[in-house]
């Protein structure tokens, strides 16, 4: 049985996360969420400013603790930053997703990143309450071009799971040459820590106009009730169609990032984001979790020349139960004056 295509989410009012302070007044993105015992709800994001812990670094993970999961107070301190002495997490951390363990502690897997040369890889943490953390040995998943977004889904029973990852592949471009694009996969594991990447693709690139950039981010969440289906969430990158002119916003202008208050890395990285043109979330649902629907846009700003705080990017989404059992949807966004925050969407109703 194929369901339908999931309908359009409501976009909440307001951002979750915005940069505020000197450790994130750069560019905020790429939200993990983790729901307490207590109720409450800690956001994980990744965050570049003028404050760092060293002059090279491109992003630490910092978090946010909220009583209702729409009004967020930062917290102070780095929560994960990068090491210039290990080569495979020197210059950047991001895109974290974090697990509960049976013995209470938690374990977050995020992205790393080093020099150019090297692929990103998914790596480990682990913490007690998660505010300190300490670095697991060694690397969860590497592949030859990279790897990284993690998505963490715990197995109904035991210690293992699956991360839904994103893989770098060379895939077919129009003219037959390989073209390198990001893709979705997952990879499983009987204990959190060793993993096995399945060859198959769970979300493929370069299927359509809007995915052309490829795929930045995918989660699978399960049902929470009987009737309910699976869903498959994922967030896509357009390239800029054929004789779009550029520049395409003031993030993309070298001269207005030379008029900013920046011109490190994170001014840097925001024109290159705008290189991707724009960036939607995507949704299909399935009956067993295996045979998927088709997909659709759930999460869509209203493109250049709109306004929104998502105009330009949706992307990077982490999906969670509220306490009401619904959905809620935390990404990343950038709206036309190329200024990035986490914002929330729900399910229509």
């Amino acid at each position: 049985m194929i369901l339908a295509p999931e309908p359009r989410w409501v976009r909440e009012p307001g951002l979750r996360v915005a940069g505020s302070r000197p450790l994130d007044a750069g560019k905020v993105q790429a939200p993990g969420a983790v729901l307490l015992p207590d109720g409450r709800v800690r956001l994980l994001y990744t965050a570049i400013g003028p404050e760092r812990p060293f002059p090279d670094c491109q992003g630490v993970i910092l978090s946010a603790i909220s009583e209702d999961g729409l009004r967020f107070t930062p917290e102070p301190g780095i929560r994960l930053a990068p090491d210039p002495a290990v080569p495979d997490r020197s210059l950047r951390i991001l895109a974290p997703s974090v697990a509960r363990l049976a013995d209470g502690s938690w374990r977050c897997y995020v992205e790393v990143r080093g020099p150019a040369d090297r692929p990103t890889a998914i790596a480990s943490a682990r913490s007690a309450d998660l505010i300190d953390w300490r670095w697991e040995p060694g690397l969860r998943i590497v592949t030859p071009l990279g790897v990284g977004a993690p998505r963490w889904l715990a197995d109904a029973d035991g210690p293992g799971g699956r991360l839904v990852c994103t893989v770098k592949r060379h895939v077919p471009g129009p003219d037959g040459a390989p073209v390198l694009t990001q893709e979705a996969a997952v990879a499983r594991t009987p204990d959190g820590l060793t993993f096995t990447l399945a060859p198959e693709t769970l979300v493929p690139a370069r299927t359509g106009t809007h995915d052309s950039a490829g795929i930045t981010a995918a989660q699978i969440v399960p049902p929470a009730t009987d009737g309910e289906p699976w869903r498959l969430f994922w967030s896509a990158w357009e390239d800029r169609p054929a004789g779009a002119p550029a520049p395409l916003h003031p993030s993309a202008d070298p001269d207005a990032v030379a008029r900013g208050t920046s011109r490190d890395f994170a001014a840097a990285s925001i024109a290159a984001d705008l290189s991707g043109y724009r960036s939607r979330l995507f949704c299909a649902r399935s009956v067993d979790g295996v045979r998927w629907g088709p997909g659709a846009i759930i999460v869509e700003g209203e493109g250049y020349g709109g306004t929104g705080v998502d105009a330009i990017h949706a992307e990077d989404m982490h999906v969670v139960r509220r306490p009401d059992g619904g959905l809620r949807a935390y990404d990343a966004v950038c709206d036309p004056g190329g200024r990035w925050a986490v914002a929330s969407a729900v399910p229509p109703g």
